[in-house]
């Protein structure tokens, strides 16, 4: 037995060696040039549907329109060319130009990005935009150079709450003794874990099936995500706790940027912002859509009282303005 699971997993490292070294191959063309024409791979793992994507589907038109074809986007969405955390990783090796990932996963690259996830931090969406769109956000996208890994702008991701299986969450004692899928996210796992739950990071891809199979109780997540993903199938709880406003984030790696030319910068970066509003809108559409679709499938939504969540996830930010640097962060939002 001990025997045939060494071969296995042999056998399996070696077609995953393969398989990387295909994609790394057809990836190594991602900027390619034809003619007058230069080509930006842009890679996500979102579905097709969703109004992150449609945000992406603007830029890609916007860039077009602005360059006159000379600079174009082809986009792979639906995790075809991994996770935000593999991906994020292509475009620090220059494989990739572009990608779309939550802010959360950033900041296991720029430390920054972590203060979009303080859990309870901002007011609103108006005030998480406000910051986003001021010289906070603009300072935060450019933290990530150093790491080659320049942002281009943020899109509106919602707000984040809790979806269960088997039973509603509508206290933090209700989390006791579930396992909560979070993301691959040091903040998002300290936040589950001091609400009560127990943090189980993995990929956006495999929940479906662990939802599926109980290997985890729930989740957090968007509503738009909670649709796109059919979790919803699964669990019929949706609690409106708000925990966080982590938005996401267009990003560029430096190698590609670098190697623009002036104007093709110019014409990227305005394609990005002027996706922005569109995304937003599109959000906001979606949300109405999927709240129908949600209604339909018999989905139970509770409005928990946000103090008794907000109370036990102090200690993050507690935790985390012992950091000069973040607690300076976090007090200029606060005031802002």
């Amino acid at each position: 037995m001990q025997k045939d699971s060494m071969i296995y997993k042999s056998a399996k490292r070696f077609f995953l060696s393969v398989f990387s070294l295909l994609i790394f191959s057809i990836l190594m063309v991602s900027c390619k040039t034809d003619g007058d024409t230069k080509t930006l791979f842009f890679a996500h793992s979102l579905p097709i549907t969703h109004p992150v994507h449609l945000g992406i589907l603007e830029m890609q038109k916007s860039l077009n329109e602005k360059s006159g074809g000379k600079l174009q986007i082809k986009i792979f969405p639906d995790g075809q060319l991994g996770t935000e955390r593999e991906v994020l990783e292509l475009l620090q090796i220059g494989s990739i130009a572009l990608t779309k990932v939550s802010a959360a996963s950033m900041s296991n690259f720029a430390p920054e990005y972590g203060v979009l996830g303080v859990p309870y931090l901002f007011r609103d969406s108006e005030h998480l935009f406000e910051v986003l769109e001021g010289d906070i956000g603009k300072g935060i996208l450019a933290g990530g150079t150093e790491f080659l890994l320049r942002g281009l702008c943020f899109y509106d991701a919602g707000s984040r709450s809790f979806y269960t299986a088997a039973k509603p969450v509508e206290t933090p004692e209700d989390l006791k003794g579930l396992k909560i899928r979070v993301m691959n996210d040091q903040m998002s796992v300290n936040m589950v874990n001091a609400l009560g739950a127990s943090a189980t990071p993995m990929a956006y891809g495999e929940l479906y099936t662990a939802l599926q199979q109980r290997v985890v109780d729930g989740a957090e997540n968007n509503i738009p995500s909670f649709v796109t993903s059919n979790h919803y199938e699964i669990c019929k709880y949706y609690s409106i706790d708000e925990h966080t406003l982590t938005p996401d984030v267009v990003v560029i790696g430096t190698k590609y940027w670098d190697n623009l030319n002036d104007q093709e910068k110019e014409w990227l970066q305005a394609a990005a912002k002027e996706s922005v509003e569109k995304q937003k809108r599109f959000w906001k559409e979606t949300i109405a859509e999927n709240m129908k679709v949600l209604e339909a499938a018999n989905v139970q939504f509770f409005e928990p009282d946000k103090t008794l969540f907000s109370e036990k996830a102090k200690v993050i930010m507690t935790d985390l303005m012992k950091d000069p640097k973040m607690g300076s962060l976090i007090e200029k939002i606060k005031k802002q």
